[in-house]
């Protein structure tokens, strides 16, 4: 049996601007998903998808010759899946060649609506097995920059870029002396990446302008010593992607009262964000409906 395993990923500067080459830190978390084949004589592949307590939340049989979808819980997903097959063996076309058949688990370690990469870890898994580009095989798939890709396979923080269309991935040594001050949390809804970035891509904007002051943040936010200094930065960041956007922060929609600061995370609107504060000051976001709360050191490599 094989078993292949990626990181999932959390984006701390450069949402959106990252598409156009903007430096972006990237932040590898201890959540992630796992992928096992067995191989069989059934003629087929005999996939399954698990959650985090390893209940089945995706099924299907599809034909090894030709990935034809046979029986499956969910049409939209397994011509997904399909795609993602099919794309990988036109990448490599020994892939598979030596199989009459397989059973395929994957298993996440965290709810799948928590917006933590279970795509990107499925496809970068994928490209372990199949031994391709992971980067090409996201491009030829979900697109997006590759960042979490980059993340998928670091187990430091990053910071990533696109250089003429490929990824370029820094180790970065960012370990904040004030950790214990930083939790996640999560709005209670998934948001579609790739809409997002549809949306974006129409904005008629100075892009070139727009990465060179990310740059700038994702530069200061990695030499912040103090609280005081990285929740300035991270407000600025928060200011600059509101006016790109035409649209309210975070805190403005949700929490205009908070004291501390806030910070979306990838797609605005959804998925985490980053909060400061002190524990006790965690109850805020309880008492509004945000359970889930994880510290830094919890969540992140």
């Amino acid at each position: 049996m094989m078993e292949f395993y990626s990181n999932g990923k959390l984006l701390l500067t450069g949402e959106y601007a990252i598409l156009d080459g903007a430096k972006g830190l990237a932040l590898p978390t201890k959540f992630g998903q796992s992928l096992t084949v067995k191989k069989s004589k059934t003629g087929q592949i005999n996939w399954r998808s698990l959650t985090e307590n390893n209940t089945p939340w995706f099924t299907t049989d599809i034909s090894i010759d030709n990935f034809n979808v046979i029986t499956t819980s969910d049409v939209a997903a397994a011509h997904r899946l399909v795609q993602i097959f099919r794309k990988t063996k036109s990448l490599n076309p020994a892939f598979l060649d030596s199989y009459q058949g397989g059973y395929v688990d994957t298993k996440l370690t965290f709810p799948k609506d928590w917006g933590l990469g279970s795509s990107s870890t499925l496809i970068n898994n994928m490209a372990q097995w199949a031994e391709v580009d992971p980067y090409q095989l996201l491009e030829d798939t979900f697109g997006g920059s590759g960042y979490d890709i980059a993340c998928a396979q670091s187990d430091s923080p990053i910071v990533y870029q696109k250089i003429e269309g490929n990824p370029n991935v820094e180790i970065v040594d960012f370990d904040p002396a004030f950790k214990d001050r930083l939790f996640f949390i999560y709005l209670n809804k998934k948001q579609n990446s790739r809409d997002a970035i549809e949306t974006y891509r129409q904005l008629d904007i100075d892009k070139k302008e727009l990465v060179a002051e990310v740059n700038d943040l994702t530069s200061l936010l990695l030499g912040a010593k103090n609280l005081d200094r990285f929740e300035a930065i991270l407000n600025r960041h928060e200011i600059l992607l509101s006016d790109t956007l035409k649209l309210p922060t975070i805190k403005q929609q949700i929490f205009p009262d908070y004291q501390g600061s806030i910070k979306s995370l990838g797609a605005w609107g959804g998925d985490f964000i980053l909060v400061t504060g002190r524990q006790q000051e965690m109850e805020y976001f309880i008492n509004k409906g945000y359970a889930t709360v994880i510290p830094y050191s919890k969540m992140i490599l």
